[in-house]
């Protein structure tokens, strides 16, 4: 019996804090990784872009690939894309959405805090999430792409400021003595757990989507395979060729990621948001 195998896509490195979950409960498995930053950020295609674009890559990198089980490792791109994949695609798909629900049970105060992407911040998916699991909560949205890039720069071996941080978080900063839980809705923001943690207070639990999503992977895949030996190579595939890949080279090892490799692919012309949305 052959150890699992697993694809794992997101527009950059954010989908590497879910990878290091999943790899924690299913370790002895081949991990492919598809970073795809031609896209980057996922957060400012439209909707319909950011469908059609999942929709070119996935099925023939499944069918390629051959996993066992597919993850798309980025709230906004699961929100917006999960039902028209798992409608082509033959393995299980799972998806990572905002961990609303633990936060409105785990809050004491019942006043919580998302912070995501603009477009996850905006999507209908998460006003439902909210509406149907944070009942009696006050939740507070928070919309960051910057700290997505600081996340990428982290990744980079580049030296993260705390006061870059504490600046993108001071709106929640004003509201600390209500705030106790803090969702990172956006798979980037647990890479700066620390420095986050650096700058809020004590009293505030960061909470966020990566054992769930682990778990419901282990479940999905054959049981009984930690055991097995897993004889391949993990990789970690990019879309567009630039000098970043060199600078994260060193810390992909450390995700388990020993080979890295381009992913010649072509696409339609990418349309993103305008910047009034």
């Amino acid at each position: 019996m052959k150890a699992p195998t697993l694809l794992i896509i997101d527009s950059g490195v954010g989908g590497l804090s879910i990878a290091q979950e999943v790899r924690q409960l299913v370790p002895n498995s081949q991990y492919f990784y598809v970073a795809d930053n031609a896209a980057f950020p996922y957060g400012i295609l439209t909707e319909e872009a950011l469908v059609r674009r999942l929709l070119q890559l996935i099925p023939p990198l499944v069918t390629k690939l051959v996993p066992d089980l597919v993850i798309v490792a980025c709230n906004t791109a699961s929100t917006a894309a999960l039902a028209a994949l798992r409608e082509v695609v033959t393995v299980p798909v799972v998806g990572v959405v905002p961990a609303i629900k633990p936060a409105a049970i785990s809050s004491k105060s019942k006043q919580i805090a998302l912070l995501a992407t603009p477009g996850t911040i905006s999507s209908p998916y998460t006003d439902n999430l909210i509406r149907q699991f944070a009942q009696g909560c006050q939740v507070m949205k928070l919309a960051s792409n910057a700290l997505v890039l600081q996340a990428e720069k982290k990744l980079q071996g580049e030296s993260i400021n705390l006061e870059d941080i504490a600046r993108e978080l001071s709106p929640l900063l004003e509201k600390s003595i209500l705030i106790d839980t803090l969702v990172l809705g956006c798979t980037h923001f647990p890479l700066l757990k620390g420095e986050m943690a650096a700058v809020l207070p004590d009293s505030i639990e960061l909470m966020d989507s990566g054992a769930a999503i682990a778990k419901r992977a282990q479940q999905l895949l054959p049981p009984n395979t930690n055991n097995l030996v897993n004889e391949h190579l993990n990789y970690f595939f990019y879309t567009k060729e630039t000098d970043i890949v060199d600078k994260i080279r060193p810390q992909l090892k450390g995700f388990g990621f020993e080979e890295l490799q381009f992913l010649n692919v072509e696409f339609q012309q990418i349309t993103q948001k305008s910047s009034a949305s």
